[in-house]
């Protein structure tokens, strides 16, 4: 064996695939600062806090806020907003420290500021870059206009487990749609200047790895090869990184058996070294001090660890700020390894133009202007459209006229409460519009009867747990039966029932993991009775995760998958379930028959006993006694009120080089009876090569509108970078070989070609 092979492997990877990380030209300003700053001064750079009076997203909250900005021992604030409160804490740092050093001021803006938008799965729906582009534009003018310049967002962890409640927050289960999306989120917030007063830094999140831990249980352990990390899951990030985000957040997660606060390899080997990130990276809530429960040591220890592994900034823990300075003495630290992280925390703030101007997001006179405006709404109302999915359409009883007499049931169809979504802290539940609110705006001719008909659920323990940022699951005085005879009443005098159930808001995110992802039984109960009365029923659906609903899609009813849409919620459910708007929505994370099929989603692997085609079981192949293999509804999935036909594929070139471009277009035509919004969706099959490939990958899509009768020849362009994945030593590659293209309608797309890679 030749034992100098893996060293010339790794230096070669190092000069290719990764370059040599370039040291970055240093900013005068910041550099004569640091000169002269005391250790201590350095130190309390690091350390982000939160006063509360504000939504704290953890379980603690920092104590004497104030008179540790005095003593130059905080770097930024988060938890807090409004120009007025901004202007009180930038005075202290400003004007009654030593060295004067403006503030940093974060906060966890997911899908929106005041203008709420739908839950970030949702808009991922949407599939429209621009769309979720300009929502984040959105986010943070507003957020700037309440004085906020440090946006914790966006959340691009790749998600396959829908028992996880985060799954609600990221795009997710694709690496290339959630790439595409991270770019969309980061160039929103960002612009083109961070100066600009309507502009705030991202921090793209959890880093890394997060959506992968194990039993879909929040905060739980991960474990994967390096392979799977670099094609499956890194990419979104890289992507964020490549667009310019200019913080990083770390995740909860260990990554290769050590926690990501704490992690070299993490966030300097790769992050820094091989990606060259070169902002700042922040920890989650007392992440840092959460290492001493992973097993890592005592809080000294473990700080030490963090800061030697690239972490900048400590957030609420105050592990740097209590043992840096010890850590220093004895030798565990160096002064160097405090004043590099102090330098990226001062450097970010030199980007907003904070030295130049530390008032410079605070501004009383953009809050009335700038906030929850028509045009914002207007934007919020069309995202939350955009969002939907059709899941079924029973005998095509969607769209409703707007004259019908209909029974809108269910225990969200009236729930403000519930319309914003989870991770909303900076939105207000009294400014959404409910869904009853909104067939009444949309269709003022219809007759309306509307009935609670069941409880979210009937289980007042858990309503407990679900309520903790205030009342999501109320259980009604009435009976079951009341709630019940009364829905099932106004059924029986409508034409049709519009039934509006699902989740909560707090039954899916951060902390709200569930091994039992269906419609709680209270509510089964209700819509089996409405099928009863024979009348047509139709599911507003509503969930922070993909549901498991094999029931309700074997009853003879219409589904249509809303998420929890935001501030304009009840206005956008009606403009789609009236006609208003053709649904467009594609799922981006595939939804389990069962939860025993979990994890299950468009890209995984053949077996060497792949289960047969016609999913007849077959003993020793890979299969279930009890189930098939397939999803309910596969990634990519979304119906129309007008149907769509592909025809013609066609491939420019049959043989290609290595950094040649295919071009890949097929004549898509409305063939139905409504104009309509498609998203045309391309997948690659790399049918040999050195690892094992996915069945398929997403490598390409283009939304695109006809009218009724019309057709379009699209063309999609798969770049050389499409074809590339990286092999058993990390290195980014094209293999030659035969590749297979799909382009349809959702992941099970049947037209096919092929080309061949020379």
């Amino acid at each position: 064996m030749n034992v100098l092979k893996p060293i010339l492997v790794a230096f070669v990877l190092s000069l290719t695939t990764i370059g040599i990380a370039q040291s970055k030209k240093q900013i005068p300003e910041v550099e004569a600062l640091l000169k002269k700053m005391t250790i201590d001064e350095k130190i309390g750079q690091l350390n982000l806090l939160t006063p509360g009076g504000g939504v704290a997203t953890g379980s603690v909250v920092s104590e004497n806020v104030e008179a540790k900005i005095k003593a130059g021992n905080v770097g930024g604030l988060f938890g807090v907003a409004s120009p007025s409160k901004m202007k009180i804490a930038q005075d202290i740092a400003v004007k009654q420290t030593r060295l004067q050093i403006p503030l940093l001021f974060g906060s966890d803006i997911i899908h929106g500021y005041k203008t709420t938008f739908p839950i970030p799965l949702g808009l991922s729906s949407s599939w429209d870059m621009d769309l979720i582009k300009s929502t984040a534009q959105i986010a943070a003018k507003e957020a700037t206009a309440d004085g906020i310049n440090w946006n914790f967002s966006p959340m691009v962890d790749i998600a396959r487990d829908p028992r996880w409640g985060r799954i609600a927050e990221g795009a997710g289960e694709d690496a290339y749609l959630g790439s595409a999306i991270a770019r969309a989120m980061v160039t929103g917030y960002q612009g083109d200047n961070l100066t600009d007063a309507n502009t705030m830094l991202a921090c793209v999140k959890h880093f890394a790895l997060y959506g992968a831990i194990e039993g879909g249980r929040d905060y739980n352990s991960v474990d994967m090869s390096r392979v799977k990390m670099f094609n499956q899951y890194l990419p979104p990030y890289k992507a964020a990184i490549d667009a310019g985000a200019a913080s990083v957040m770390t995740s909860f997660n260990d990554v290769d058996g050590v926690p990501a606060t704490g992690n070299k390899w993490l966030l300097t080997d790769l992050l820094r070294d091989r990606w060259g990130f070169e902002g700042f990276v922040v920890s989650d809530y007392t992440s840092l001090n959460e290492m001493i429960a992973h097993g890592l040591g005592d809080l000294q220890a473990v700080s030490a660890l963090a800061l030697k592994a690239g972490l900048d900034m400590d957030m609420v823990g105050e592990g740097f700020l209590s043992t840096l300075k010890k850590s220093l003495s004895e030798g565990k630290v160096t002064e160097a390894d405090i004043t590099n992280a102090c330098r990226r925390v001062l450097e970010a703030k030199h980007k907003l133009g904070l030295f130049d101007n530390p008032y410079r997001y605070i501004d009383d006179s953009r809050p009335a202007k700038d906030i929850l405006t028509k045009e914002n709404r207007d934007v919020a109302r069309q995202a939350a459209t955009h969002s939907f999915v059709l899941l079924k359409n029973e005998n095509n009883v969607l769209p409703l006229k707007k004259a019908t007499k209909i029974a809108l049931v269910g225990p969200l169809a009236d729930s403000r409460n519930n319309m914003l979504g989870t991770w909303a802290p900076t939105g207000d539940v009294k400014n959404a519009i409910t869904i009853l609110e909104g067939f009444k705006n949309v269709a003022p001719n219809a007759t309306i009867t509307y009935a609670k008909g069941s409880n979210i659920l009937n289980d007042a323990e858990m309503a407990k747990k679900i309520n903790v940022f205030g009342p999501r699951v109320e259980i009604s005085k009435e009976s079951s039966e009341a709630l019940l005879n009364e829905a099932l009443a106004a059924a029986k005098k409508s034409d049709v029932v519009v039934a509006v159930v699902g989740e909560a808001t707090e039954m899916s995110g951060e902390a709200a993991s569930r091994t039992d992802i269906t419609i709680p039984d209270t509510q089964k109960k209700l819509i089996k009775a409405l099928v009863e009365t024979g009348k047509p029923v139709v599911l507003v659906l509503m969930s922070g995760r993909p549901l498991a609903i094999p029931e309700e899609f074997n009853l003879p009813v219409s589904i249509l998958q809303v998420w929890h849409p935001g501030v304009e919620a009840g206005n956008a459910v009606a403009d789609v379930v009236f006609g208003n708007y053709n649904p467009s929505g594609k799922l981006t994370a595939t939804w389990p028959r069962s939860v025993g099929q979990i994890p299950v989603y468009h890209s995984m692997k053949n077996t060497g006993r792949p289960a047969p085609a016609s999913e007849e079981f077959q003993k020793f192949k890979s299969n279930y006694l009890d189930e098939k293999n397939s999803p309910l509804f596969p990634f990519g999935y979304g119906l129309s009120y007008t149907s769509f036909e592909y025809a013609d594929l066609k491939i420019n070139k049959d043989k290609i080089s290595q950094g040649e471009a295919v071009e890949v277009s097929v004549t898509l035509k409305n063939t139905g009876n409504f104009d309509g919004e498609e998203v045309v969706q391309l997948y690659l099959h790399d049918v040999v090569r050195s690892i094992t490939p996915p069945n398929r990958e997403l490598k390409g899509f283009k939304k695109v509108f006809l009218k009724k009768n019309e057709s379009k020849e699209v063309t999609i362009t798969l770049q050389p970078e499409d074809l590339k994945f990286y092999n058993s030593d990390l290195e980014f590659v094209a293999e030659p070989g035969t590749f297979e293209v799909f382009v349809g309608g959702d992941s099970n797309a049947s037209l096919k070609k092929e080309f061949i890679l020379e």
